[in-house]
């Protein structure tokens, strides 16, 4: 089956203006495609080394930040997180303390409370993650194995062992839920608190 189109879940991505690719695909070459966003920046952003925080961006002292990173405009980064790997965060996003994100997007007025793990993945616009909910990246119990989605009667091949989730435009993320490597979750999609959401094909 073919990947399902980024801009199915989170229809900001267009604009973005990259080139079209699985979501996976995407996460796997994060820094390359933070870099690509970097050189095409306008002003009003304050640049150290490859790093670029809009003006209006507050980042805590104690957030620990590797680019390269793009950090919008009003979005806020607390003490003690640690982004990595290639990180873009649109406008009036927020990254709570003790939050991890690497090579993900946030789009548009998404968060992070805090004790989140965000690995591999691509979030739409207004995503709200509560505290010590986790998007997992990389299936432990298989060794790394490649990563295989369930898709309606269909299982998707992505190639790479690393990968989170696709999560659509407005999604809710209830606190200590689980999101397993590989989830393909659509707009408006709701995970309650301790919930689990698995759609990995086990042969």
């Amino acid at each position: 089956m073919s990947s399902p189109e980024i801009s199915r879940f989170i229809t900001q991505w267009p604009s973005l203006g990259l080139a079209p690719s699985a979501a996976w695909q995407v996460t796997q070459d994060c820094e390359n495609q933070v870099l690509t966003l970097l050189s095409r920046l306008g002003s009003g952003y304050h640049r150290h080394g490859n790093c670029a925080i809009h003006e209006s961006a507050i980042v805590e002292e104690g957030a620990v930040l590797k680019g390269p990173i793009i950090i919008g405009e009003g979005s806020f980064v607390a003490a003690g997180a640690y982004l990595r790997g290639g990180v873009y965060l649109g406008s009036h996003c927020i990254v709570g303390p003790s939050c991890e994100l690497k090579s993900s997007f946030m789009l548009d007025g998404s968060k992070l409370a805090h004790f989140n793990f965000v690995g591999d993945s691509l979030m739409g616009e207004g995503v709200n993650i509560e505290a010590g909910a986790i998007i997992a990246n990389y299936r432990n119990e298989l060794n790394g194995a490649a990563i295989r989605i369930r898709h309606g009667a269909s299982v998707i091949e992505t190639g790479v062992n690393k990968f989170g989730a696709l999560v659509g435009d407005g999604s809710k993320i209830g606190a200590n839920a689980v999101i397993a490597p590989g989830a393909l979750l659509q707009p408006n999609s709701q995970v309650p608190r301790l919930g689990l959401v698995d759609q990995f094909a086990y042969d």
